[in-house]
């Protein structure tokens, strides 16, 4: 799945510069993760890194966007032109 951020966000600007896809930009009220970038880290790290900076844990998976662990190795080997 990618990752989603909910209306709890508070703008504090930690989990953007985090996000090694650019999949983090801010939207009209609050942060937006892009779904076609998301990989939650997969091939970049153990863990999704926005979730780990974010102070107010609002950064849950997306119901909307359901992906297993190789297709997120498969999109991240796409994003970084290694596919």
């Amino acid at each position: 799945m990618a990752l989603m951020i909910t209306d709890e966000c508070i703008n504090c600007d930690v989990c953007e510069p985090e996000c090694p896809n650019g999949a983090i930009s801010q939207g009209d009220e609050i942060y937006v993760i892009d779904p076609n970038k998301c990989t939650e880290c997969v091939g970049h790290f153990d863990e999704p890194q926005c979730q780990q900076v974010c102070p107010v844990d609002c950064i849950p998976l997306d119901p909307g966007h359901q992906e297993t662990k190789d297709q997120l190795m498969d999109k991240f080997l796409k994003l970084t032109g290694k596919a």
